[in-house]
């Protein structure tokens, strides 16, 4: 699908407004002319995206556009002051639930979503969540963009979009935290530190292909290789045995829970 309408994008010379602008114009989404950016610093330090034009007025950029995305710090939404009345609005912001947004902006159609640091890469996976007053047309455009990015996927509750900060707004720097403690421990080893930053990123980005098809169990994987009762079980299950999974439990709460803070006032 191509989205005719025009975008504006509030703090799209961020690292995530701008990777969503720059998915959307390669992946031919939009036309770069049908896009503008905010920033406080204009253009610098923004990667290019052909065609957009950027700006530092963002009441200008909500005059200008028929779509919203609001990529701004959830600590920075409390200065926001657009008019987006009567616009589709699309968050990007983690915590700020959809009331407050139309409180401030006063916009009915609004959509929550979680992006994350993958769509640099075209590879995020994105929920999305849409009030009642969002469009069927509204909701092709959402999937549309997010799919530019990597891939987007409604979900039915609002709650849905808080939850999934943590499992998959934070989740995407999980495999870097998993990357970064097989390097430590080999370093402990006394294997060269060139070599154990090759081999534990080879082995976390590479492996990850056995599961990325949708209809892949990764439960019946981790299953089989314990089943097998060689070397990978054994630290298989060591990992469980030692409350691997109570772990990421705890860290999936804890991202939630920030973003409920986040969206309270001081």
């Amino acid at each position: 699908m191509t989205i005719e309408a025009r975008i504006g994008i509030v703090g799209g010379n961020g690292w995530l407004g701008n990777a969503i602008a720059s998915a959307a114009v390669s992946s031919g989404t939009i036309d770069g002319k049908n896009l503008i950016l905010s920033g406080r610093s204009g253009k610098r330090g923004a990667l290019d995206v052909p065609g957009a034009v950027h700006t530092r007025d963002n009441a200008e950029l909500a005059e200008k556009s028929d779509i919203i995305v609001l990529s701004v710090r959830p600590d920075d939404f409390a200065g926001l002051n657009i008019d987006a009345s009567g616009k589709l609005v699309i968050s990007v912001m983690a915590g700020i639930a959809a009331d407050d947004i139309a409180a401030r902006t006063g916009a009915r159609r609004i959509v929550r979503s979680i992006p994350n640091a993958a769509a640099a890469i075209r590879r995020s996976f994105t929920p999305w969540f849409a009030t009642p007053d969002v469009l069927d047309s509204d909701k092709r455009i959402v999937q549309a963009l997010f799919d530019a990015c990597g891939e987007g996927a409604e979900v039915p509750q609002e709650a849905h979009i808080d939850y999934c900060v943590g499992l998959t707004g934070s989740g995407a720097a999980f495999p870097a935290l998993l990357a970064e403690a097989m390097i430590a421990h080999a370093l402990s080893q006394g294997l060269p530190p060139d070599f154990a930053a090759r081999a534990a990123k080879g082995v976390v980005a590479g492996a990850s292909q056995l599961f990325e098809d949708r209809d892949s169990d990764t439960s019946a994987i981790v299953q089989e290789m314990i089943d097998y009762r060689g070397t990978t079980a054994a630290a298989l299950q060591t990992m469980l045995d030692n409350g691997i999974k109570h772990t990421v439990a705890l860290g999936l709460e804890a991202a939630a829970a920030k973003a409920a803070a986040l969206g309270k006032p001081a």
